[in-house]
């Protein structure tokens, strides 16, 4: 097998490892009573003692994202993510954001794959939307599959080689349109990225559990706020912003993937934060500039 990992590697610049976790020793002999060795550190190794920028991605369940990236993979599937935001529960996927950046930025995030239905299938248009604003802005590998832009609703089987046509969701191909503008710009790449607090807009407000919400910035003073209100009822909070620079300025957010743009004072912006009242699954993607 290692053999043939190097003749692929001949060939191409990566290699996506099925079920990866099942040769590992511990599932291995739970599931043949074998003994079995440690196989990918060494495969991953070799390879790239004569490939050093070859990428291996592993397909990966059960909790074992971690193991397998420790064992040389440059990046594991985020089947944790994407099963809490089927899920369509705000908390636990904050939580899942709360991780390390060090896991975080090698794992290859996903709403859909060959595997799994067709999200525009699954999900509504407006927590479709919602959901790839959390999956794909974050950090780790954007990782999107054939007809997901298009809003594709039928799951075809790898193993044909041809699909039925399907009409092309103009709304779906423009939303991914702009996501993409977005992620073109340096700073969801290579900016400090954190996430955020979001809380109540009042006392007795629950609503604001319903938030997830992070920022990126980049040291030439280029700063972007992301929040999705990631529920079905209309939510209230207060996102407390990380940039005290900003305090005696006026400050705007523009929204890059909508029309909104608001001038706000930046002294109460760092004090207090910043309202928002976001309709079920709304969202903004705000470039915060100060004003001269």
């Amino acid at each position: 097998m290692i053999g043939e990992l190097l003749r692929i590697a001949k060939q191409c610049d990566g290699v996506r490892c099925n079920m990866a976790m099942l040769v590992l020793p511990e599932i291995f002999e739970r599931t043949w009573h074998i003994h079995a060795e440690l196989f990918w550190p060494q495969a991953t190794q070799r390879v790239r003692k004569q490939f050093p920028a070859f990428i291996f991605m592993a397909e990966v369940y059960w909790d074992m994202e971690w193991t397998l990236q420790q064992q040389g993979f440059d990046y594991a599937y985020d089947k944790r993510l994407y099963d809490r935001l089927r899920e369509g529960h705000a908390r636990p996927v904050r939580e899942h954001l709360y991780a390390g950046l060090d896991y975080q930025q090698k794992l290859a995030r996903f709403l859909e794959n060959h595997d799994e239905p067709r999200v525009a299938a699954t999900f509504t248009p407006e927590m479709h939307q919602a959901a790839a604003i959390v999956t794909f802005l974050p950090p780790g590998l954007r990782f999107f599959h054939q007809g997901q832009f298009e809003g594709r609703k039928k799951r075809i089987s790898p193993h044909l080689i041809r699909a039925p046509l399907e009409p092309v969701s103009e709304a779906c191909q423009q939303f991914y349109e702009d996501l993409l503008a977005v992620l073109r710009e340096p700073i969801v790449r290579d900016g400090q990225w954190r996430l955020l607090d979001c809380v109540p807009a009042w006392e007795g407000n629950w609503t604001s559990d319903c938030f997830i919400s992070w920022s990126w910035e980049k040291n030439d003073g280029q700063r972007q706020m992301i929040v999705v209100n990631y529920a079905p009822n209309q939510s209230q909070c207060f996102v407390q912003l990380p940039f005290s620079e900003l305090a005696g300025q006026a400050v705007r957010l523009k929204d890059l993937m909508g029309l909104a743009s608001y001038d706000r004072d930046g002294s109460a912006l760092v004090s207090r934060g910043l309202y928002l009242d976001l309709p079920p699954w709304g969202y903004h993607v705000f470039q915060i500039t100060a004003l001269p």
